[in-house]
């Protein structure tokens, strides 16, 4: 879908263009947000993603999480749209993935539920859908979560009016910027 493209094409320019000094403070306002969310409720297992390309830095939340003894699963990017889940148990043990990913080194997979999935996107709307880089990776696994808190997070300039919908999209309960 050329809107998809373009909207991509867009965000990722921009995204690379933010200054070291507002993404910190973008960064900053997500991970106390995050952690105020987490501090609130009874959540026992996350399911997040280890960042990159410039995405929101949520490494302090993850730290924040593993300090406080709740459960962190993280994707392994397998080929044909499909994700391993693997637990985390330290930011130190990570290994290089597909698409410039990183995942946790340890092999204990994960495939029970979780309480919380803390997703990536590029861009993300007022109805909460999210749009990605494209792969479907995260489309299939929230599918497969449906009482599971779904959060977006992303700095402002990626929240649009509306994102490019599909059948198969999955719509968050909410978006943090």
């Amino acid at each position: 879908m050329q809107e998809k493209k373009d909207l991509r094409k867009h965000i990722i320019a921009q995204r690379n263009q933010i200054l070291n000094e507002q993404k910190s403070l973008w960064d900053r306002t997500i991970n106390e947000q995050l952690e105020l969310i987490l501090g609130l409720g009874d959540i026992q297992t996350v399911h997040t993603f280890i960042p990159m390309h410039g995405e929101v830095n949520i490494i302090p939340t993850i730290q924040y999480m593993l300090n406080r003894g709740i459960k962190i699963i993280c994707p392994k990017s397998l080929p044909k749209r499909c994700m391993e889940n693997r637990v985390l148990t330290s930011l130190h043990q990570l290994e290089n993935g597909m698409y410039g990913t990183q995942h946790p080194a340890s092999t204990q997979i994960y495939n029970d539920t979780v309480d919380l999935i803390i997703v990536p996107g590029l861009a993300f709307d007022l109805n909460h859908y999210r749009m990605g880089y494209g792969a479907g990776y995260y489309d299939t696994f929230l599918l497969q979560h449906p009482n599971a808190l779904k959060l977006g997070v992303c700095y402002p300039f990626q929240l649009v009016d509306k994102v490019p919908v599909e059948a198969h999209d999955v719509k968050l309960d909410g978006v943090i910027y």
